[in-house]
């Protein structure tokens, strides 16, 4: 018999960590699926990889960045900025509260 790496419990407290609702049947099917790739992982921690370059990229693509400043040109007044705003209050956005005070 194959050694369980990882229990019931444990696929229980994931699902309901990420707020998922399992049936009974599900955390079985879960936990053969979690067994089954942990035994991958395993398997390739048994690789040697001393000769092998370690990558961080494989697509050849760089980022694009560019320095931090103003551009005048590209920016908005305030006015302009608040144009379509549907409710507005001394220069400022007026939005919905949607943090409770209790």
């Amino acid at each position: 018999m194959k050694k369980t790496n990882i229990s019931l419990q444990q696929v229980q407290h994931i699902a309901h960590l990420a707020n998922i609702p399992v049936s009974e049947a599900e955390l079985v099917r879960l936990q053969s699926a979690f067994d089954e790739t942990l035994d991958v992982i395993s398997n390739l921690k048994e690789l040697d990889t001393t000769k092998v370059t370690p990558t961080h990229q494989v697509t050849g693509l760089e980022n694009v960045l560019r320095e931090d400043e103003v551009t005048e040109k590209r920016m908005f007044s305030q006015q302009a900025a608040l144009a379509n705003a549907s409710k507005t209050h001394a220069g400022y956005f007026v939005v919905p509260q949607i943090i409770s005070q209790d």
